[in-house]
Order: structure tokens, then C-alpha cells, then sequence
């Protein structure tokens, strides 16, 4: 076997691999000879068919499985020897003609292509300087919770005023509806005893605002346009109305914070939920806390490693990122800032994006591999069985489909992996704890204020500022919204007025 280094250009590597045909024969007589004792054929006793005749019947058959065998040997040797770390999967091409080779007649050659790692220093973890801001859970903030459950949970009952009692904001009109378009009644668009909260924002715009001033037993037509994007495609951007048949209006009771409160909502009286609130209020600190420190981390760390970039890695984070920009621009969910800029301005800045999420994903890898950080078995099954639980009655399917694909589990181990790598360097660097309001912990980089002394650093583009916390091929693409902020979301089986949850939730 001889090799040859065709091609070295920044972080491409090319080489060529020959087998001379004498040294193919020779393994091919010794593979039949291995497998002769075995070969049952009509007219030969077991065991005793000619060498010959194997060759003849067999030879290019035995051959190929030959090469299938030695081509991804010799690539992983040749790596191995010239201590090659790659950075994208080995291109193979045959470079010889297939028939003069399985017939003997011809060396076999191949290439192998593929960008290799870059070489550089990683920075020393004990040199890095940075800040965790931490907030503590005050009254105020308990306080509000508290006075935000208390209204959410009100019960409501009849308003006075009987008959002559008007529907105000804030108020449950419960009502019987028919959706029409054109005039006839449309799938899904019908519901009886559906309850209304005037101002609550849960029904597509101009539905609830129609219904101020409702009696019980009032009749009324209301007159809508469903969202451009709302997601009953046959509804979108049309034009309908709602004939409504008001049952009663129902005001809402006080909201009091007290024990009654509590035990509504499952717990023993007003210190265990004053308790509870403190405690997940303090779990919400400190995750926000941890991504703000990662965050500025990771920042040092991008300013701190320039090296060249194995451009396929690069363009496949480009793609997947680029894949999202355009699926938000044909949903008009750009960011606003994107929305008056050119596509060659939004690929460069992606671009950068793609760059950075790459350099920083290779410096954590860096970092983890010379220290030997890895990611165990228990880990691994403790986030299997995470992922398994949250499909109830499928856990053996995913735990089954988890184990028959190494990509899912290499996607699984990313995030594990990079956590701890962020672990080690944060428990060598130099971490000091800065206490801030919760407002500023909560703040976005552009929304905070530089410190004193010092001017403001230049606003991140909002898509960026959401996912660069992120190495390569860890989280979703920026600019896809979450649910449309405009009530452009709807349940696709029920009532057509009625937006989904998660829309009223990202409104």
C-alpha cells in the first residue's frame, strides 16, 4: 500500500492510496484459501473445490468484498498514523477503473478528502475574569406573584343586575357560537357554553371586544377577520362572522390572597405557598444567573481564539441556520431589524453567526478534550430516560430508538458534554458575584446599562443575542419566532375564534 499526500490548503487535506494489483491477488488467493474448506458446490466433495475454480466462479465477487473491507481500514490507518484529527466525514473516490481491478489487471486507487481540525492554543481557564450577577428573591416580587394568582383563580358567578346585567372588560360572557364564511357555517367554528374573559386576549382580535355591553339571552353577529397566518389555512385573511347567543354574564369575585388561595391550588395554607413561590422564583435566578455567566464566558472565549475554520462546518451551521431565516421570512416572523435588509446582508450577518457558534463549539471541544472531560454512561441514560418520560406509553419506543442510532445519542451527548465542559472553566476561572435587581438580571445586553466610566457596547442583533450562548449544532437557528405575537395561532380542530395557549402566552 502506498500513500500520498495530493493536497494540503488551509485545512483540506487530499491522498491518494494505492494498492498494487499483485498485492490484491495475493490477498485475494489468501481469502479463498480461507473460506475453501467452507465452499459447497455440486460435482466437488465438501471442502475439496479447486482454488481455480473458486477464483473463477467467485474471484471478482471475493475481490469486491476485498475492497469494501480495505477502503475504510485504510482510511482510518492512514489517519491514524499521520495523527489526523478530522473535521468532516472522509470523501472517498475511486479513482481506478472497477472492472480492470476486480479482474486483476489494475492497481487499486482511491482518495480521500476532508477538512482536518485546526491546530491552536486554547486560553487557560484560570487566566479568564468573569462576572455572575445574581438577584435575590424579594417581597415585591412574591408579593406580585401572589396578587397575580389570586386574580387568575377568582371565581366568578352571576352578575348582578339579572337580565339587564352588561358584559364590561374583565368579565365571562359564556355564550353558544356558529362561525360563518359566505354565509354557511364552516368546520370547527361552532361551540356551546364556551366561556368568554372580555380582555383576556384568548380569542382572535375583534371577538371579544364585540361583546361589551352583552345581556343574557342577547343575540349578536360578530364580524371578524381571521390572521393572515392564522393556522386553519381555509380561515386565513377571510373575512366571517359569529352568530352568538349570550347565556350569562358572570363578574368576577375579589381577588384575596389568603389560605383559601393556597388550598385552591393544592397547598396547605399561605406560607407554603409563599414558600413555594420563593423557591421557584430562586430556581428561575439562578438559571438565568448561570446563562448570563455562560454567556460572558463564552464571549471572552470567542475574543480570545482566532484560527482558521473548516469551512464545511461552517456551511453546514450556515445552512441550518439560514433554513430558519427563511422559514420566518415566509411567515413574516423576522425580527424587525432584519425586515429592511437585503438577503446578502442577512447571509453575511448569519454567516458570522454560523462562524462564531463553530469557532466556539471546536474551543469547548479543545478545552474538553486535553482535560479529559467526557460525558458517562449514567449521563447518557439519566438524559435517555429524561426524553423517554416526556412521551407517556412510548418510553420503551425511545428508549429502543435511542439505542439503535448513535447519531440521536451523539445529538443527545452535545449539550451534556458542553455543559461540562463550561463547568470545568468556570470552577478555574475567576468568577465574582455581582448582586443586581432583578430587572437588570433579566435584561437583555443592549437593554442594560454600561457601567460607570465606560461607554455602552455596540447593540447585538437580537436573533444572536438569544442563541450565541450556544456552540455550534446545539440549539435551533435564531429569527423563528416562538408563537405569532398577533393571535396568528389557532387550535386547528376547535373553534375557530379561540387562539392556542402558547399564542396568549408569547402575545
Amino acid at each position: 500500500m502506498n500513500v500520498t499526500e495530493k493536497s494540503s490548503e488551509g485545512l483540506s487535506r487530499t491522498f491518494e492510496i494505492v494498492f498494487p494489483a499483485d498485492d490484491l491477488q495475493a490477498r485475494l488467493a489468501a481469502k479463498i484459501e480461507e473460506i475453501r474448506p467452507e465452499v459447497r458446490l455440486k460435482g466437488f466433495r465438501p471442502g475439496k473445490v479447486p482454488t481455480s475454480h473458486i477464483r473463477k466462479m467467485f474471484g471478482e465477487s471475493i475481490m469486491g468484498d476485498l475492497l469494501n473491507e480495505l477502503v475504510p481500514q485504510t482510511t482510518q490507518k492512514t489517519l491514524d498514523e499521520k495523527n489526523i484529527r478530522p473535521a468532516t466525514q472522509p470523501d472517498i473516490k475511486v479513482t481506478s477503473e472497477a472492472q480492470d481491478v476486480l479482474a486483476g489487471k489494475a492497481d487499486f486507487s482511491f482518495e480521500i478528502s476532508l477538512e482536518v481540525m485546526p491546530e491552536f492554543e486554547p486560553a487557560d481557564p484560570s487566566k479568564l475574569k468573569v462576572a455572575r450577577p445574581v438577584a435575590e428573591v424579594d417581597e415585591a416580587e412574591i408579593d406580585e406573584a401572589l396578587q397575580k394568582l389570586a386574580e387568575e383563580n377568582r371565581e366568578f358567578s352571576a352578575k348582578k343586575g339579572g337580565k339587564n346585567a352588561k358584559a364590561e372588560e374583565g368579565d365571562v360572557v359564556v355564550i353558544d357560537f356558529v362561525g360563518k364564511l359566505d354565509g354557511e357555517p364552516f368546520e370547527g367554528g361552532a361551540a356551546e357554553d364556551a366561556r368568554v374573559a372580555i380582555g383576556d386576549g384568548a380569542f382572535i382580535p375583534g371577538f371579544e371586544e364585540q361583546l361589551v355591553g352583552a345581556k343574557p339571552g342577547e343575540e349578536r353577529v360578530l364580524k371578524v377577520t381571521f390572521p393572515a397566518h392564522y393556522q386553519a389555512a381555509h380561515l386565513a385573511g377571510k373575512d366571517a362572522e359569529f352568530d352568538v347567543t349570550v347565556k350569562s354574564v358572570e363578574a368576577p369575585g375579589e381577588a384575596k390572597v389568603d389560605d383559601e388561595l393556597a388550598r385552591r391550588l393544592g397547598l396547605d395554607g399561605l406560607d407554603g405557598l409563599k414558600d413555594a413561590l420563593k423557591k421557584r422564583f430562586a430556581q428561575e435566578h439562578a438559571q438565568q444567573s448561570r446563562m448570563k455567566v455562560k454567556r460572558a464566558l463564552l464571549d471572552q472565549l470567542d475574543a480570545a481564539h482566532s484560527f482558521d475554520l473548516p469551512p464545511q462546518m461552517v456551511d453546514a451551521e450556515f445552512d441550518n441556520i439560514w433554513r430558519e431565516v427563511q422559514h420566518a421570512i415566509e411567515h413574516d416572523h423576522l425580527e424587525e431589524e432584519d425586515k429592511g435588509k437585503s438577503e446578502d446582508e442577512l447571509k453575511a450577518e448569519y454567516r458570522g453567526i454560523a462562524e462564531r457558534r463553530v469557532r466556539l463549539g471546536l474551543v469547548l471541544a479543545e478545552i474538553g478534550r486535553r482535560n479529559n472531560v467526557d460525558v458517562t454512561q449514567e449521563e447518557l441514560s439519566r438524559a435517555i430516560n429524561q426524553e423517554a418520560v416526556r412521551y407517556p406509553g412510548q418510553e420503551r419506543q425511545v428508549v429502543e430508538f435511542y439505542q439503535k442510532n448513535p447519531q440521536a445519542i451523539a445529538q443527545l451527548r452535545a449539550p451534556i458534554y458542553e455543559e461540562k465542559v463550561v463547568d470545568y472553566i468556570l470552577e478555574l476561572a475567576e468568577v465574582t458575584e455581582v448582586t443586581v435587581s432583578k430587572d437588570a438580571l433579566y435584561a437583555e445586553e443592549d437593554e442594560a446599562p454600561a457601567p460607570a466610566g465606560k461607554k455602552a457596547a455596540p447593540k447585538k442583533k437580537a436573533a444572536a443575542k438569544k442563541d450565541d450562548d450556544k456552540p455550534a449544532a446545539k440549539k435551533k437557528a435564531p429569527a423563528k419566532k416562538a408563537a405569532a405575537k398577533d393571535g396568528d395561532k389557532a387550535e386547528a380542530k376547535k373553534a375557530a375564534p379561540k387562539k392556542k395557549a402558547a399564542a396568549k402566552k408569547d402575545a
